[in-house]
């Protein structure tokens, strides 16, 4: 296991104009050098849009295929999250692409009913933890941010069961605060590397969203965070950081065991 790079895509995205935004991704991905893991805001390709009738996809569409192509090109893990169509319902669905092609998705739980997310989309059932060098990174999007218990580290084999967490959002500015304390605190809490990446920008319902794409250390410090620029930024985790941190002060020991129905 060692350290791993992560590239955060903080931008504008052209409301529900997929073309505009799979250009424009694509045209800031090919200025990443030697790039591992990249990560994009939540439905990347059209804004957080309530119309999955016109815009959702298979998983053998357009934004998965672009995936797959600029993943194998770049040789890089892409993951975001986008409108998907699956056994006649529609998902907000976070794909974790390889290089290679393969990919597994992780849909969005906690659906926001505040602008009636739960109304067009179906929440998922199960949780993803992605693997990548070594490392194990529980996938979430948004609102999930809110949910302790849904985001919790639990013990496989006595071990912590991930060692980061990646957050994809379009999380609006009037609640930039709760953004940034919760990613804190599921850092603190799960003792882990936490990356929230939010756009910037105003959306097609006239919300302004200010990013504050953040990375957060396993104290709960933050190592990087940006607000309001469209930026593209890269970042290391320090592998022996986290087991130092892990193995000085090992509240991750005494954790409760729980089932989530």
């Amino acid at each position: 296991m060692t350290n791993l790079s992560i590239s955060t895509i903080q931008t504008n995205l052209f409301w529900e104009d997929k073309a505009a935004n799979l250009e424009m991704l694509e045209t800031k991905i090919q200025t990443l050098d030697k790039a591992e893991v990249v990560v994009l805001p939540e439905m990347f390709s059209t804004g957080f849009s309530m119309q999955p009738h016109k815009f959702a996809e298979p998983m053998n569409g357009l934004t998965i295929t672009w995936m797959q192509e600029v993943a194998a090109r770049k040789k890089i893990i892409l993951t975001g999250s986008m409108m998907a169509e699956d056994g006649g319902k529609y998902f907000n669905r976070l794909v974790w692409m390889l290089p290679t092609g393969q990919f597994g998705y992780y849909d969005k739980r906690h659906l926001f009913a505040y602008a009636g997310e739960h109304e067009h989309y179906s929440p998922g059932n199960r949780r993803l933890v992605a693997q990548v060098k070594g490392w194990r990174i529980l996938l979430l999007t948004c609102y999930d941010l809110r949910f302790p218990v849904w985001s919790r580290q639990q013990l496989k084999n006595q071990t912590p069961e991930f060692d980061a967490i990646i957050y994809v959002a379009n999380w609006p500015d009037r609640r930039s605060l709760a953004w940034r304390t919760l990613l804190q605190a599921r850092a603190i809490e799960n003792q882990c590397y936490v990356i929230g990446v939010n756009r910037v920008g105003n959306d097609g319902n006239g919300l302004y969203h200010s990013g504050f794409t953040s990375v957060i250390d396993p104290l709960g410090e933050i190592l990087y965070q940006q607000k309001d620029a469209e930026v593209i930024a890269t970042h290391l985790l320090d592998i022996e950081k986290l087991n130092d941190i892990r193995e000085k002060i090992p509240f991750w020991k005494d954790g409760d065991h729980f089932q989530i129905s």
